[in-house]
C-alpha cells in the first residue's frame, strides 16, 4: 500500500510527513559529508601529494562534471522508473565511488572515481527534492523542502568536525571511506519510502524521454525554464567556486591548515539557521521574496569576505555567506519542483540542476586558474558578487510565485 501522506489526515499525515523527511534528509546528509569533505582533503592533498591550483580545481571540476551528467539522467529517469527507484541507484552509485575515493593511488584513479561519485550525488539530490514536494501539501510544501535541504548543513558540520579532529592525525582516505555509510542505509530506504502518490496515479501518462525534454521548453514553461537555468548556474557556479576553496583560501591568507579547518567549521555552523530562517519565511513571504534577499545578502558577504584583511571581519563574512547562501539553496530546491506539472517535474528539476552543475565545473576550476596567475582573492570574490546577483535579477523579473499553489 502506498504510504504518500497525501492521503492522509491529522497526526498520520504529520508522522509520515516527518519519516520521509527524515529518511530523504539522512541521504542528503550522507551526500554532503561527501561534498564537504573534498573541500578539506583537498587542501591536505595539495601538501602530501603536492598538488598545483590547476590540479585542484580540475579535481573539483571532476566531480561537478559528474553531479552534472548525473542530474540530467537521473532526472529524466526517475520520471519514467520512479522517484524511490532512481534515488537508491544513485545513493549507491555515489556511496561505492566515494569508498574507494579512499584507495586511491594516483591523480588520475582519484579524479575518474570522483566523477563516478559525483554522478551519484548530482542524480540523488532534484530526484529527493522532487519526491519531498511531490508527497507534501501545498501549505508546507517549500518549508518541507527546505528543511530537506537543511541536512546538507548537518552534513557539512560533520564533514568539518571529521577534517578538524581526524584528518590531520589519519590522513585524507579516512574521509573518503566513511563514504561506504550509504551503502547500508540504501537497505533502509528501500522499505522507508514509496514513490509519492501524485506521480503513481499518473504514470500512465508517461511521454517519451525526447518528449519530456522538449517540454520544459514550450510556451507554458519556457520562462519559467530561462530563470532556474540562470538562477542554477550562478548559484552552483559561486557556491562551489567559493565554498570548496574556502579551506584553502583561509591557508593562503595567513592560517595554517589547521587553523583554517577551524575557521571553517565556525563558518559552516551558520548554514543551519539560514536554512530555518529560509523555511520560517518561504510559507510567509513566498520563494521570490526568500531567494532575491538571500542572493543579494549572499553576494555583499562575498565582497566583503575577499577584500577582509582582519581575522574578526574575515570570520564574519564567512559565517554571513553560509547563513544566506545556503538559505537561498533551501528556497531554490523548493522553488524548482513547483514550476513543472508531475509527467515532466523530475526532468523539469534534474535539467535545471544539470546546466547548475556546469557553473559548478566552471567555478572552482576558474579560481584555480585564477590563483596560479597570482589574482588578488578579493578580484576573484567580485566574480562571484556579480555572478550571484546575475541570478537574484533572473527571479526578479523572469520568475513567478508558487507560495500555496498546488503544483498542477
Amino acid at each position: 500500500m502506498n504510504n504518500s501522506i497525501l492521503f492522509k489526515t491529522g497526526a498520520s499525515r504529520d508522522r509520515h510527513q516527518r519519516k520521509l523527511l527524515l529518511s530523504a534528509g539522512l541521504s542528503w546528509l550522507f551526500d554532503a559529508i561527501d561534498v564537504g569533505m573534498l573541500s578539506f582533503i583537498v587542501a591536505a592533498l595539495s601538501v602530501e601529494w603536492g598538488l598545483g591550483a590547476h590540479q585542484i580545481g580540475l579535481l573539483t571540476a571532476t566531480n561537478s562534471i559528474g553531479m552534472a551528467v548525473g542530474a540530467a539522467t537521473a532526472g529524466i529517469l526517475a520520471d519514467r522508473y520512479g522517484r524511490r527507484t532512481i534515488l537508491l541507484w544513485t545513493l549507491v552509485i555515489f556511496s561505492v565511488a566515494s569508498g574507494l575515493s579512499a584507495l586511491a593511488g594516483s591523480f588520475v584513479v582519484l579524479l575518474i572515481l570522483r566523477f563516478a561519485a559525483g554522478f551519484g550525488l548530482g542524480g540523488e539530490l532534484p530526484v529527493a527534492s522532487t519526491l519531498v514536494s511531490e508527497s507534501v501539501p501545498a501549505e508546507s510544501r517549500g518549508k518541507a523542502v527546505v528543511l530537506l535541504e537543511s541536512f546538507w548543513a548537518g552534513g557539512w558540520i560533520l564533514s568539518a568536525l571529521i577534517a578538524y579532529f581526524v584528518i590531520p592525525d589519519y590522513g585524507w582516505r579516512i574521509g573518503f571511506a566513511i563514504g561506504l555509510v550509504p551503502v547500508l542505509y540504501a537497505l533502509y530506504l528501500r522499505q522507508a519510502i514509496q514513490d509519492p502518490a501524485r506521480f503513481t496515479t499518473r504514470r500512465d501518462e508517461s511521454l517519451s524521454y525526447g518528449s519530456r525534454i522538449a517540454s520544459i521548453w514550450r510556451s507554458s514553461h519556457r520562462r519559467s525554464t530561462i530563470m532556474l537555468w540562470v538562477l542554477w548556474f550562478t548559484v552552483v557556479l559561486s557556491y562551489y567556486g567559493m565554498f570548496l576553496w574556502l579551506p584553502t583560501v583561509m591557508v593562503m591568507k595567513g592560517f595554517s591548515l589547521v587553523r583554517s579547518f577551524e575557521y571553517v567549521l565556525i563558518m559552516t555552523l551558520a548554514q543551519l539557521p539560514g536554512y530555518f530562517t529560509a523555511a520560517y519565511l518561504i510559507e510567509r513571504a513566498g520563494r521570490k521574496f526568500v531567494l532575491i534577499t538571500y542572493l543579494i545578502l549572499t553576494a555583499v558577504c562575498a565582497i566583503v569576505f575577499g577584500s577582509a584583511t582582519s581575522t574578526g571581519v574575515l570570520i564574519a563574512a564567512g559565517i554571513g555567506l553560509s547563513f544566506f547562501n545556503l538559505g537561498a539553496w533551501g528556497a531554490m530546491y523548493a522553488y524548482t519542483p513547483e514550476l513543472y506539472p508531475t509527467p515532466i517535474r523530475s526532468t523539469g528539476v534534474g535539467l535545471a540542476a544539470s546546466f547548475g552543475r556546469v557553473g559548478g565545473v566552471i567555478g572552482p576550476y576558474l579560481v584555480g586558474a585564477l590563483v596560479e596567475r597570482s589574482t588578488p582573492i578579493s578580484a576573484i570574490f567580485s566574480i562571484f558578487f556579480v555572478t550571484i546577483l546575475i541570478g537574484a535579477a533572473a527571479v526578479l523579473l523572469l520568475g513567478k510565485e508558487t507560495k500555496g499553489i498546488e503544483v498542477e
